[in-house]
């Protein structure tokens, strides 16, 4: 196959409409315009989002400033005073949440928040976890892991 053997495929190039070439053409006279007015004249026609006389659409909705990030990552936040119940040496795991309530959606991470106070040791394994609750679990004994997102 050379250069010169390159054709489109059959159908897939179709030839303009030739308007205004008399009646026999099926586009004569008017061209498809219709009579009459503004969509019939030169230039006519109104300009994108035109409502004719109502308020358009995009000047009725409130302005909406900025953007979503698209990575942007939402977590499950728990605040220190929820695990205050947990038995000492028990392990907090976004499972063992899940399973209790304490998060609503368990397919988010889950982060640590350090809203209370906390007096017995915990293992703690979440997503993330703020500088302050994990001071205050590790000032009760207990321990802090990360888990990889």
């Amino acid at each position: 196959m050379k250069l010169h053997d390159l054709r489109p495929n059959r159908g897939a190039k179709k030839s303009r409409k030739r308007v205004g070439r008399g009646i026999a053409a099926g586009q004569g006279k008017t061209a498809g315009r219709g009579t009459k007015g503004q969509g019939a004249r030169a230039g006519g026609g109104t300009r994108l989002y035109h409502q004719g006389g109502n308020l358009p659409f995009f000047r009725r909705l409130p302005f909406k400033r900025g953007f979503t990030p698209i990575n942007r990552v939402e977590y499950n936040e728990v605040n220190l005073e929820r695990l205050a119940d947990f038995p000492a040496e028990s392990e907090v795991t976004p499972e063992v949440l899940a399973d209790l309530g304490i998060i609503s959606e368990p397919k988010k991470p889950v982060v640590i928040l350090g809203c209370g106070e906390i007096t017995v040791p915990l293992k703690v394994k979440v997503h993330r976890i703020s500088k302050s609750a994990r001071a205050k679990i590790e000032a009760a004994g207990g321990s802090v892991e990360i888990i990889e997102l």
